[in-house]
């Protein structure tokens, strides 16, 4: 059960004032706010801040069930929504344009599926969305890429055995992907091969970081 938003201490510091007073308001007093205007500014500001992507989730979570509580609607899910589409269909133009934004996307909307819950259970529509944002994180170019591979790896720690649940077979088309990527006989760095294996590992495992695999991994990482 999520706390409180009153008790939640959310990263806004990075926004100027009004934007702080417009998502503090949000979180209080939903109907005196323009709730689409607040979903399109905690997206612009995920893509842009990728400390603020992997927080977000939460924020998003809050400000959904306060105004649920507060008026039985859901216009900000929708608006946030709506604009995880846009970016979602113009993702390879995002990733042409800025790779550190689309790390950010992904981040983002990984962490949306982890905290947005329907019936208690994830929503279907991100599904596909999220593992497809994966897919191209395990293609050859983005393999050859640190950022790109560390993001691979963080958002399958996150949100891999909920998604696995939810459609097993395109989890096994992933890790054919990612295991051919890891065969590669070029563009791999050391640190990408280690993360890769670590994944497989890891998922091998039921989703669980074996003792020996820990101090495998972790020792050669702070090394």
């Amino acid at each position: 059960v999520m706390g409180e938003p009153s008790r939640e201490e959310y990263k806004i510091q990075s926004f100027d004032a009004e934007t702080q007073q417009l998502l503090k308001t949000a979180l209080k007093d939903p109907g005196a706010v323009d709730l689409e205007k607040v979903a399109n500014v905690i997206v612009d500001h995920s893509l842009q801040d990728c400390v603020f992507s992997k927080e977000a989730g939460r924020m998003c979570y809050a400000i959904i069930q306060a105004e649920s509580k507060q008026a039985g609607q859901s216009v900000f899910r929708r608006g946030l929504l709506n604009r995880l589409q846009q970016e979602y269909q113009a993702r390879e133009q995002l990733r042409a344009r800025s790779l550190q934004g689309w790390v950010c996307y992904v981040t983002f909307i990984c962490n949306i599926f982890d905290y947005l819950r329907v019936n208690n259970m994830p929503m279907m529509a991100l599904v596909n969305p999220v593992y497809d944002c994966l897919f191209r994180l395990a293609q050859p170019d983005s393999l050859s890429k640190e950022e790109e591979v560390d993001c691979l790896v963080l958002q399958l720690h996150r949100v891999g055995e909920q998604l696995e649940k939810m459609n097993g077979q395109r989890m096994d088309e992933l890790f054919v992907l990612i295991r051919d990527g890891f065969l590669l006989p070029t563009g791999l760095s050391s640190l990408a091969q280690l993360l890769l294996l670590e994944i497989i590992e890891f998922r091998a495992a039921g989703w669980k970081t074996t003792p020996a695999a820990h101090k495998y991994y972790y020792s050669e990482v702070s090394d």
